[in-house]
This record gives C-alpha cells, structure tokens and sequence, in this order.
C-alpha cells in the first residue's frame, strides 16, 4: 500500500480516538462536578459531614463554580479575621498554644464556617461580634448561649412540610461533630471613646464564645490575648487596647458546696424547721386531752410514740417557752393583724417607713440594672430627668429612718420613767449592766435575720460568680469571707465602700452605732441633764461642719460618679449621716418635755402640715440640677437634709398628738402596719433578690421606663413574698423572745 491510502485509514481512525478521549473527560469532570453539588447540598440539608465521599479535585481552570467559591471563601475569611472574634481565635491556634485535639477541631470549625455548613454557620452566629452602641456602653458581645447549646442539641421545633423554605434545614437538624461549650471571657478596654462615667467597672467587655470543649480555659484565655493584640488592633477605629482578665466556663465548682456559709445557712434553715414542728407538736398537745384519757387521739399509732416522746421533752418549761416562740400560726397572725391605734402609737411612722421601703426598692431596681445595661449612659440620663427625681434621690429617704429611730429612741426611753428612775438611783456597775441589757435585746431583735440574709448573699454571689455571663464587679462572696466580723459588729460603714460585705447594710450599721451612742448620751441625761443637752447641741454642730469640711475638701457635687467617689466619706458616714437622727432626738425630748408649746388656729396648722408636705417635695427634688458647684451643693446637702428632718419630725410630732390631715391620714392606713412589719425584711433581701435575678439573664438589657415600671412591679411582688418567710423564719421569732425574755425580767420576784 502505498503512502496515500495510509494516510487515508490513519486519519479518520486518530479523529476518533481523540474525540472519545474528549468524551470520557468531559463525562469525568461533569461526574466531578455533580457530586461537588450534591456535597454542598448536602452539607446544608443535614446529612452528615463523615457519611459522604469528598469530591475529586479537579482543576480550577475547568470550574469556574470553584473558583468562584475560593474567591468568596477568601474574601469571608479577610473579613471575619478582623469582625469576628471566634474566627479570629481559629485563625491564632495553632500547635504551640493550643492542645492537639483543641487545635484539630478550631480548624475543623474554621473550615466548616468557611464551607457554610450549618453546624459551624451556627456557632459563629452563637459568638459574639462587635455591637452597635458601644458608645454609650455596649460592652456585652455575649452572642446566644442558647444557640450554642443547639449547635450540641438539635433544637426542639417542629415544622410543617407542607410549606417551602429558603432555610437550610440543617440549622435545626445538623448538629456538631465534636461537643461545643459556650464560654464568656473578659476584657477590659480603655477606649476614648466610650462614655466613662467612673461607677464602678462599666469598661469591661462580655464576648460570648462557642468553642470546643477540649480547648482549655487558660488556652482560650492565650489565644484571645494573641488575637486582640494582632488582628483585632489592626481594624480597632475605637482604639479599645484590650487586656484579657479571665474567663469563665459558666459551670459551678465544686467549691460551693464546701463554703461555710452553705453549711451554716443549711444548719439554720434545718433547725428553724425543727423548732416550727416543735411548736406545732406543742400547739397540738395542748389540745390533747389529760393523760389516760384517749392517748392516741389525733394521732396515728406509728407517729404516736416518736410524738409523745417529743412532747415529753417540751414540758421542760425554759424549752417550751423557747420553742412557742416559732409557732407558725401564731405569728401569721401577729404579722398580719389590722389592730386600732392607741394613745401610746404614732401611726404616721408605719407609712412613712413603708412609703420609704418601697421608694428604696424601686431605686434599686435601677441601681443594680446598671451592671446589665448596654445604653448606661441614657440610663443615668434618665436619672437626671426631673421626673424621674422620685428615684434617683431615694437615698435621701434613708433620712426618713434614721430620723424616726432618733425621735423613737428617745421619745420611748424618756417616756419609760420607771426605766429613767432606775438609771438616776443606779450606780455605775448597774447602769452597765441596763446599757448592757438593751444592747442585747437589739441585736437579739436585728441580728438574725440580718446574719441569715447575710450567709444568703455569699452563696448567692459564689453561685452567680460562676455561672453568670456578667462580670460581677462586687464579689460579695470574697468580700464577707473576709470581712464578716465587721458585719457581725455593725462596723462596715467605718471602713471603704468597696470593702464591704453586704454593702447596702451600711444604714444598720449607722443605725446601730447610732444607738449606742444614743442609749449613752440618754443615760446621762437621767444623771446631768445640762451636760447631755450640751453634748448633743456639740454633737449637733460637728457633724454640721464636718460635713462642710469633707464636702469642700473632695469638691462634693450631685453628679453620679462624685457621689460614689466620696462614698466612704460621705455616703456611708456616721459622723455625716448621724445629723437627722441628732434632729430627731431633738425633737422627741421637746415633745416629752413639753419645751414647745404653741397655740395654732386649724388653718394655720394645716398650713404648716402642707409646708412641710411642699418642703419635703422640694428636697426630694433639690437633685435635679446636679453642677451648682461644691459649695452650693454642699449647702444643700446638710441644710437640705436639716430641714427635711425638721419635716419629718413635725409629721410624726402632730400624728402623736392625733393631729393631721387628709394626705397624712392616708399614711396611718391600717395596711402599712403589716408592711412596716415587713420592713426590716424588705429592706434586706430587695438587693439581693434584684441582683440576682438580673445576674441570670444572658443578654444584656436595656433601658426602657415602661418595662422598668413591669419589671419593678414583678420585684416588688417577689421581694414581698420572699419577706414573709424570712421574717417568719428568722425575724418574728427572735422578736417573741425578746419579748419573753423582758417580761421574765419585769416579773416581780418571789421569796
């Protein structure tokens, strides 16, 4: 054959082989590109990552959907580097900081988020990121920890198929491929451009982070430093200069139930219980009949003996007497009985306390909404406002019980005058021993419930310390297990404010001391009238110009964060705060003595009524421009105060005298017996229980004055409730033994 008929069979038989060889690449690399589709399809509707075959690889140039997603791939991952926080923690890890599974599953989690899978879609949207209004205070980055328990747990909805979605279905089904844990950690920042309002620790950011279980705290805490300090500087327009203080796993430790105070407050919760089925064993034999005569009546055969038994121990009569004291039945009805005002009562101090009480509360409300808030700023805006002065200047109100304790303390002692002959014909040793006596009965009265609610706060703070998303600035739980001998001794008010255990008790702590001083100076007043009045005319001045003094000295002003500046001096001082109850005690020896004698017509002495209805108004509202200078603002200050005392001394002089009018009228409503009952208890537990509530949240809140007026009203409610028990359990019965305890004394004795 010769060379042309060659050529002839060669060429068609290389066209096609070459154009069968163009087929099998083309079926190759369609085939590629179906199982990369029906991979990501996959991936997005719930089937699972380690079930499917990973798509051959195939050329960039041959696919442009590829190229496609490498382009998006890389320009999310440029952008999340700098925005996201547990992105930028993936992209830090490495084998040298981080453990070899913790490293193996951030890049896991970072290419799961870069592919889109829902798993990984949903921990990066369970983290926090930078917020919008961090101006004001947005410093809680805390993303969901809800959603990141359901990157663990598929959520719990179900969903009609009847209609079509553009959701990927795996964000409810698909879980993750290893276990994840939601964690907060805290950094604090000093940026200039954030508000700084100088209360407390505001410039400290919560960032919520949904990560890995194996990776460990103090690598977390390593990266975090790492990137804050890298990528994160690199795009901060806020110049936040973040520092790493700690993080928190939100799990409580096994520490909490070794703490002391655990025990203590089980050990008293336990026998408190015993002694009300105590005495409700005893209520009940009472009602027995006489030995002999139907043993088991109302009682079953097998309860039968153990009772008896009982009973037989609680006929020792010290013991019965004890045990009576926690009768269930009886102090309900001693708490809530509506009794008729007598000569001997003011029944103006039940509302007025509880008036007080109440406006107190509510400030609270505020005040510990402040650790939780993200726009602080508008909250203490709204603090400024002259309608919400009724709130803001609640502190004042304070005043109010230390007043009524002044003029109580000396109106009762003075009118007892079988007490005021005992002290004149006593000699010293006696006199100590009298002193000694109703120092006792105080603290017998206050110390219980005060000492329960204390035990309560530092389990209360261990638990929310580690469980709680927030940065708890006060860590009651470190500060009394240190400190408790100061509460136990009513001294935390002598030391710093931020030192103290149960800071909020300051008031009792002043007002305990106060009566110490005060049970002294009546005493020699029983002794050398001229000498005792001379003292508390003195005691009077000093603390007048010691107040001027500390107030010029630190530039005193009303604004908010001069007020906690000077706290310790200030605020919580008894050498200031000592003036209303001096005013008071003024005011009672005038009354007793009959020193001021007047002759009113009804119109001018209710004039008088309202004048000091308009000035106690007006000193309530004297805040509400708070940069007069420190001068002005000082003068305010203490003769503000010495005028609202005034007012409150008239108030409770003319409801002693059975005078008043109609608003005062409504303040001597038989309902505020049992709330002023109730006071000491309300008092107490309010911060607490707001604290603690807020503490549970897991987002920050925000400032809004219609839900705060909800959210108040629920509080209120709560703290009620949780007051009757308390004062059930640990206030009225210490109170009945009190009272047993000094009509013993009062019996005559018998030879």
């Amino acid at each position: 054959m010769n060379r042309r008929g060659y050529g002839t069979v060669i060429a068609p038989m290389l066209s096609l082989l070459l154009l069968w060889q163009l087929c099998n690449c083309q079926a190759e690399l369609n085939d590629s590109t179906l199982r990369l589709h029906q991979y990501r399809h996959n991936i997005l509707n719930g089937t699972s990552v380690w079930s499917l075959p990973l798509p051959l690889p195939v050329p960039l140039q041959t696919d442009k959907d590829s190229l496609k997603d490498v382009t998006e791939a890389g320009r999310h991952g440029a952008h999340l580097t700098h925005s996201s926080v547990i992105y930028g923690l993936t992209e830090v890890a490495n084998t040298s900081n981080v453990n070899a599974v913790c490293h193996a599953q951030l890049k896991h989690l970072q290419r799961g988020i870069l592919n889109k899978q829902p798993w990984a879609m949903k921990a990066l949207d369970a983290s926090g990121s930078k917020s919008s209004g961090f101006i004001f205070g947005q410093n809680y980055w805390l993303g969901s920890r809800e959603a990141c328990q359901s990157v663990q747990r598929p959520v719990g909805i179900t969903l009609s198929k009847n209609y079509e979605r553009v959701m990927h279905y795996g964000l409810i089904t698909q879980p993750a491929p290893f276990d994840m844990d939601y964690r907060v950690v805290y950094l604090r920042h000093s940026s200039p451009w954030q508000v700084e309002i100088k209360l407390m620790s505001e410039q400290v950011l919560h960032i919520g982070l949904c990560l890995p279980s194996s990776c460990q705290s103090r690598e977390i805490e390593g990266l975090t430093s790492d990137y804050v300090t890298g990528s994160f500087a690199d795009n901060d327009i806020f110049e936040l200069q973040p520092e790493v203080l700690y993080m928190k796993d939100l799990k409580l430790r096994d520490a909490f139930y070794d703490r002391l105070s655990f025990k203590l407050v089980v050990a008293s919760v336990l026998a408190t219980c015993a002694f009300m089925m105590c005495a409700q064993q005893l209520s009940v034999g009472k009602q027995l009949p006489p030995e002999g005569q139907e043993d088991d009546a109302g009682l079953a055969p097998v309860e039968s003996e153990l009772w008896r038994v009982l009973y037989s121990l609680l006929k020792w009569h010290p013991l019965q007497n004890f045990v009576s004291c926690y009768d269930v039945s009886s102090n309900w009805r001693k708490m809530f009985a509506m009794r008729e005002s007598n000569s001997r009562d003011i029944p103006l101090i039940n509302g007025l306390r509880s008036g007080c009480a109440i406006f107190i509360l509510i400030f609270h409300v505020f005040w510990y909404m402040y650790f939780t808030v993200h726009n602080k700023t508008v909250l203490i805006s709204y603090a400024e406002q002259i309608f919400f002065q009724y709130v803001s200047s609640a502190p004042l109100l304070v005043d109010v019980f230390f007043t009524i304790s002044g003029f109580l303390q000396t109106y009762n002692f003075m009118r007892n005058t079988k007490q005021m002959d005992a002290v004149r014909q006593n000699g010293l040793l006696a006199n100590a021993k009298l002193y000694g006596k109703l120092l006792f009965h105080r603290y017998l009265r206050l110390g219980p419930l005060y000492l329960i609610v204390m035990g309560s706060v530092d389990l209360v703070f261990a638990y929310i310390g580690d469980t709680s998303v927030y940065h708890i600035n006060e860590r009651f739980d470190e500060l009394c297990t240190q400190h408790w001998w100061r509460n136990l001794l009513f001294i935390q008010n002598l030391f710093d404010h931020r030192e103290m255990c149960l800071n909020w008790s300051w008031s009792l702590a002043c007002d305990m001391q106060f009566f110490v001083l005060a049970n002294a100076m009546l005493f020699l007043y029983a002794k050398r009238p001229k000498f005792a009045q001379l003292a508390t005319v003195g005691g009077l001045l000093a603390t007048i110009i010691w107040s001027y003094g500390i107030g010029i000295h630190h530039n005193y002003e009303f604004s908010f964060d001069s007020m906690y500046a000077t706290g310790s001096l200030i605020y919580i001082s008894s050498f200031v705060r000592v003036l209303p109850y001096i005013v008071g005690s003024m005011a009672a020896w005038c009354l007793v003595e009959r020193r001021l004698q007047y002759e009113l017509s009804d119109l001018q002495e209710r004039g008088l009524w309202h004048f000091c209805l308009l000035a106690f108004i007006v000193c309530i509202y004297s805040t509400v421009k708070r940069d007069l200078g420190y001068l002005i603002t000082i003068s305010l200050f203490v003769l503000g105060r010495v005028i609202f005392s005034l007012c409150v001394c008239w108030m409770i002089a003319g409801s002693a005298r059975g005078r008043g009018v109609w608003w005062s009228r409504l303040l001597e409503a038989p309902i505020f017996q049992h709330i002023n009952r109730l006071s000491y208890a309300i008092y107490l537990l309010n911060p607490l229980v707001i604290s603690f509530v807020y503490s549970l949240t897991t987002s920050s809140t925000h400032v809004d004055p219609l839900m705060l007026g909800v959210v108040t009203c629920g509080f209120a409610m709560i703290v009620y409730l949780l007051s009757i028990v308390y004062s059930m359990a640990f206030e009225v019965p210490y109170s009945n033994l009190s009272s047993l305890l000094l009509r013993r004394n009062c019996k005559p004795k018998t030879t």
